[in-house]
């Protein structure tokens, strides 16, 4: 899906190397904030969608089980009243319908893996928000400081004698704007605790349902 990969192009972005590149590095932060935002947005409305035609898909899938059972119903109705003749009919009505009902279970499960692969992007892609809304008022000060700091040393740099003095506190200052970027870049590193934890809580899951489905067939 276009959306899906639009999304985890800006959830890979790295907003300090898009800084160091731009000529303007605040509209930088703020068109890169923007198209999250948007994103976001999209991909809300996907999962909105997503959803409804799950819904649409299941109850497709109840509608055809409920007509094989009702239709399996008529043929033992007429299998009491010795009419083997709508019997078959009606087994065969069953049958059809346990076909288009077999048909649902593999759409249902399709979109359901769809809605989730929608919410995990959005989880996603909101936590990735938050963190480059959170950090850009930073990321802006820092750069607007380290702008000012080589004004400053650009001015001293005029002064005679001083002009050596000059240049290495403007060095000092790149210095100390490359560690806070570093610092920066270091913390909007997103790390896969949560996402090594929901795998284990879905291992966990996946062997206690296995434990009641044996546990139900041994009974």
């Amino acid at each position: 899906m276009a959306l899906l990969e639009r999304v985890s192009t800006l959830m890979r972005a790295n907003l300090n190397d898009l800084i160091d590149r731009a000529e303007d590095p605040e509209k930088m932060i703020k068109q890169v904030i923007l198209d999250m935002q948007n994103q976001l947005m999209q991909v809300k409305t996907q999962v909105a969608i997503a959803i409804a035609d799950q819904h649409v898909l299941e109850k497709k899938q109840k509608e055809n089980a409920d007509k094989e059972a009702e239709w399996m119903r008529k043929a033992e109705l007429a299998v009491d009243k010795k009419q083997d003749d709508l019997a078959r009919a009606a087994l065969e009505r069953s049958m059809s319908y346990k076909q288009m009902a077999g048909s649902f279970d593999s759409l249902v499960a399709d979109q359901k893996m769809e809605v989730d692969n929608l919410k995990s992007a959005l989880h996603k892609l909101d936590q990735k928000l938050a963190e480059a809304e959170s950090k850009s008022a930073m990321l802006i000060a820092q750069h607007r400081r380290s702008r000012a700091l080589a004004k400053a040393s650009d001015a001293q740099m005029v002064i005679g004698d001083k002009s050596k003095v000059a240049t290495f506190e403007r060095m000092k200052s790149k210095v100390r704007h490359a560690e806070a970027v570093s610092k920066a870049k270091a913390e909007m590193v997103s790390d896969n605790v949560e996402d090594r934890l929901a795998a284990l809580e879905k291992e966990d899951e996946i062997e206690k349902l296995l434990k009641e489905i044996k546990a139900r067939r041994a009974g």
